[in-house]
């Protein structure tokens, strides 16, 4: 890569966003931040009871995660953050249009059976079948790689870097 990328890991709860967000910032000798971090605890409380969010409970979380992605935009960074739909992807482009974005792709039994294996998160695995209508794939507009997911991390952390580097090479091509 030809300067340090703004990334947004993404995908539905269990997919390994954070595991693989902070490995990768690693990789790149970035920093790395988890969204979950940045709800509000009205959020937290309302996911805890087992309840989705909708587009006004995100709505002010996705500008904190915005702001964040803007104020690492010259020295690069890693965020986990679900992005779901091409509209909360769109608000985050609002802040940086360079954020690339890292799609943890995996079908609803692999997600099932890794998500069994993280007590204490505060995302029921009940709420894993709304995450998975509410999603929206990346389109072939929008800048980022997907990764499958039922791999190892080291082995996702690769392909992402080489998917990237892949990216960086058509956008170079393409100026």
């Amino acid at each position: 890569m030809s300067h340090p990328p703004v990334l947004v890991v993404m995908g539905v709860s269990g997919s390994g966003k954070s595991t693989v967000g902070a490995a990768l910032a690693q990789r790149l000798h970035v920093p790395f931040a988890d969204a979950d971090d940045l709800h509000p605890p009205a959020n937290i409380a309302k996911m805890t009871a087992g309840h989705a969010l909708d587009d006004d409970d995100r709505y002010p979380w996705l500008e904190l995660i915005g702001e964040w992605l803007s104020s690492h935009a010259a020295g690069g960074g890693v965020i986990s953050c679900s992005a779901l739909k091409r509209k909360y992807r769109d608000q985050l482009r609002r802040h940086l249009d360079s954020v690339e974005f890292v799609h943890l792709e995996g079908s609803h039994e692999v997600i099932t059976r890794r998500q069994a294996s993280r007590p204490g998160h505060f995302m029921p695995a009940s709420l894993l079948t709304s995450q998975f209508a509410t999603l929206e794939p990346l389109a072939p507009d929008e800048g980022g790689v997907v990764i499958d997911v039922d791999q190892s991390v080291d082995a996702i952390v690769e392909q992402t870097v080489s998917g990237l580097d892949a990216l960086d090479h058509r956008n170079e091509e393409n100026k």
